[in-house]
């Protein structure tokens, strides 16, 4: 994160500005410890078959004061009582990843629809939002360490929500797919090995 001359007095500065960048500083490195984890073999992924439901209902209350904050109603809909093979805690880091993203970049007063889907091999959380989109020339590097799109710049965040949320799932014998298009929202899909 940068910090601006010119969000500092001359002299002190606040109380408030002080916790700002404290939260700022502990959010950067959390995500760094656990890229670094993640990527060591520190943390194993251990995927075992449950129910989707628990999965989505708590990552979905995870990013609820976020959406809230910016009145955007997200709605869960579909066959979330489906099966998979994910490992609990680590998916649920993938999903809010984002559904982070969704929030970050959907207008104020948007929806975002988290949808379950069962298919024959898979089952699919589709995260479904009407914020900026996603250029096609980007699509292949968004997934990237560190990867920003110029448009999202000024936005919080460092560019690694999506590169973790990838890894974890591969790492499940999974996958994510995205569908965008500029200026019109996203739908990201993960995909997970069903039962």
């Amino acid at each position: 994160y940068e910090i601006k001359a010119s969000d500092w007095s001359s002299d002190v500065c606040s109380s408030d500005l002080i916790e700002t960048y404290a939260k700022k500083l502990e959010f950067l490195t959390t995500a760094l410890v656990k890229m670094s984890r993640l990527e060591s073999d520190v943390f194993k992924i251990c995927p075992s078959v449950q129910r989707v439901g628990s999965l989505v209902r708590q990552a979905t209350e995870e990013i609820l004061p976020r959406a809230r904050q910016k009145e955007i109603q997200i709605e869960i809909c579909g066959d979330i009582e489906g099966k998979a093979n994910f490992d609990q805690k680590w998916t649920q880091e993938a999903l809010y990843n984002i559904l982070d993203n969704a929030v970050k970049y959907s207008p104020k007063g948007s929806r975002i629809e988290v949808e379950g889907i069962s298919y024959e091999m898979y089952f699919c959380i589709a995260v479904k939002d009407q914020g900026i989109g996603i250029r096609e020339e980007e699509r292949a590097q968004i997934f990237s360490r560190f990867y920003r799109s110029d448009l999202v710049q000024q936005e919080e965040g460092i560019g690694i929500g999506l590169y973790l949320a990838r890894e974890i799932v591969q790492r499940e014998g999974g996958y994510i797919k995205v569908e965008s298009k500029e200026g019109n929202g996203s739908i990201f899909k993960i995909f997970q090995i069903g039962r």
